[in-house]
């Protein structure tokens, strides 16, 4: 018998030991939310299969599970990325400042309802909505004026928005035009992912096909005119909180990126002109290793994908670009100063796992819009994450773990288990456009609530160890009447005073466009020079796509 296989014997002899002595099959089996199942024990037998330089790698080197850049925080910390934004134009660049001077080095913009959907603030069926839920924009006006003292060459600005996305893009180019700054020096991303808004988030307005189309015109318009802002910035993190586990947020996220990829190719572009752009928002929750294992596991799979199925010869279109955000689903109503302790952990996972860019979730995620100093402490639990603690000084510190590894390989294979079935279903459009996604999320969600009430998921405050109903200590935020009365009244003194027939002009430019199948970015440009509203070109697309009627489906 050789000394390796003696000592694997006798590690084995030494488990069973073990297990005997703890009486270890009494204990209850615990689960990870992909139904991996947590080991009270784990040891150089759960990893033998291990090959390091194949499996893992050095950082900043193919398949890339230790991370995209060779020193990784040792370089730099993540992007943090404060998702902000509410009322008017002027409201929301305030709060920017504001967040870049406590420290921010990101923008993650949200838009209102009205914005999302298609419609100006003066919308009456929208009225109630406008500033609510994120900042209105409705012209370059408002661009202008969100974007007022910020240097767009040094700023990285997000903007979460999928069906109007190519108009806001547009707005934020024109911009740029106006400012003299060059597209290649304007970084940041477009969150641009309609197929996960189908299945999760809701706010969709186009058919499913139109859609693909236009998400293609922005990759091939920004590879040519924006190469450091990404195109799309595929949203794990809404089906995440839509009801799915960690395996199936990962599945489906890379799916809807295949889909957009595998359209982009029929269009005749090469995967590497866009590839090293395409970038991930996904969600960060309680379950710390198995999030730290999802994200080691995706940043493998993502480059074995992109590799040997997609044929991509650059180092940059293997790498798994992604902001980690600590998720408002985990957090809880009641006592909500511990959300602060969740958004710590949720965070120190983000970093263990080798996020590029994060986002802390504030205290008051489960009332209303957050105060500047609820954001300012969020911010202040990535900075003593980042700044304080010494998980930044070494690249990957969890690689080699017994734990980790093993579920980094089990989480590995789900996630291609979720891809595999989801392909035998007729692929990710088709489960999207029949409903079998919405459903199993439906599902899902279901049982999760069903856990809480029981008691079988435990939070702390809400459902254990809770104290007598007290007045949370909560600042709510309540939307100023005058607020949406200067928008209408704003908008409406744009459309006085611009050139109608220029407006005219370039709405019937984007029309023909659209009916010869060219790209449409362009002339939406020109469009948001002019001050088209965004309302005046989504009625663009309305009248030559149509809407998406949302599938009526049980499985």
């Amino acid at each position: 018998m050789e000394a390796k296989d003696f000592e694997e014997k006798r590690l084995q002899e030494e488990v069973e030991r073990w297990a005997q002595k703890v009486e270890l099959d009494k204990l209850p089996k615990k689960y990870t939310s992909a139904g991996i199942e947590y080991k009270p024990l784990y040891t150089p037998a759960d990893v033998e299969s291990l090959d390091y330089l194949r499996d893992l790698g050095l950082p900043g080197e193919y398949p890339y599970t230790r991370g995209i850049y060779p020193l990784m925080y040792r370089q730099r910390p993540p992007i943090t990325r404060q998702y902000a934004g509410f009322g008017t134009p002027e409201e929301t660049n305030e709060r920017f400042k504001y967040l870049f001077a406590q420290g921010g080095t990101g923008l993650n913009i949200a838009l209102d309802l009205p914005t999302q959907m298609g419609y100006d603030s003066d919308e009456p069926e929208y009225r109630d909505e406008v500033g609510r839920v994120g900042v209105a924009i409705d012209s370059l006006e408002d661009m202008e004026i969100l974007f007022k003292d910020l240097p767009l060459d040094r700023v990285n600005a997000a903007f979460t928005v999928n069906a109007t996305a190519p108009i806001i893009l547009a707005m934020y180019k024109a911009l740029a035009d106006k400012q003299g700054v060059p597209g290649e020096k304007l970084s940041g991303n477009i969150q641009n992912d309609n197929l996960k808004e189908y299945i999760s988030r809701g706010a969709f307005v186009f058919p499913v096909k139109p859609m693909m189309k236009l998400t293609a015109d922005v990759f091939e318009w920004c590879s040519k005119e924006m190469p450091r802002f990404s195109p799309i910035s595929v949203c794990g993190y809404h089906i995440r909180e839509s009801g799915c586990n960690a395996a199936e947020e990962m599945a489906f996220a890379f799916l809807i990126a295949i889909a957009y990829i595998e359209y982009a190719l029929e269009r005749g572009l090469d995967v590497d002109s866009f590839a090293p752009r395409i970038s991930f928002n996904l969600g960060n929750t309680m379950n710390f290793f198995e999030e730290i294992a999802k994200f080691r596991a995706g940043r493998r799979l993502w480059a074995r994908i992109m590799k040997e199925h997609f044929g991509a010869k650059k180092p940059r279109s293997l790498q798994l670009r992604y902001i980690a955000a600590s998720m408002g689903g985990t957090y809880s109503w009641a006592e909500p100063d511990n959300n602060i302790v969740r958004g710590a952990i949720e965070t120190l996972a983000a970093f263990l796992g080798g996020t590029n860019a994060c986002g802390v979730h504030t205290k008051d995620e489960g009332y209303t819009i957050p105060t500047p100093e609820t954001q300012r402490t969020a911010l202040r639990t990535f900075q003593i994450i980042a700044y304080e603690s010494d998980v930044t000084n070494v690249v990957d510190p969890l690689a080699g773990s017994y734990l980790v590894e093993s579920m980094t390989n089990a989480m590995e294979e789900k996630i291609k288990g979720v891809m595999a079935d989801i392909e035998s279903r007729g692929g990710i459009i088709e489960c999207i456009e029949n409903g079998y996604i919405q459903s199993l999320l439906a599902q899902e969600a279901y049982e999760e609530a069903v856990k809480l009430q029981t008691g079988e998921r435990v939070k702390v405050g809400e459902n254990l160890f809770r104290t007598e109903e007290e007045e949370p200590s909560i600042k709510f935020f309540e939307v100023d009447p005058r607020w949406v009365d200067e928008k209408i009244e704003s908008l409406q003194r744009l459309r006085a005073r611009r050139d109608k027939e220029m407006v005219d002009r370039s709405l019937r430019e984007l029309r023909a466009a659209i009916d010869s199948g060219q790209n449409v970015m362009p002339p939406l440009v020109e469009a948001a020079k002019a001050y088209a509203t965004l309302g005046e070109m989504s009625a663009v697309f309305k009248a030559a796509f149509g809407v998406f009627k949302e599938p009526v489906a049980i499985f």
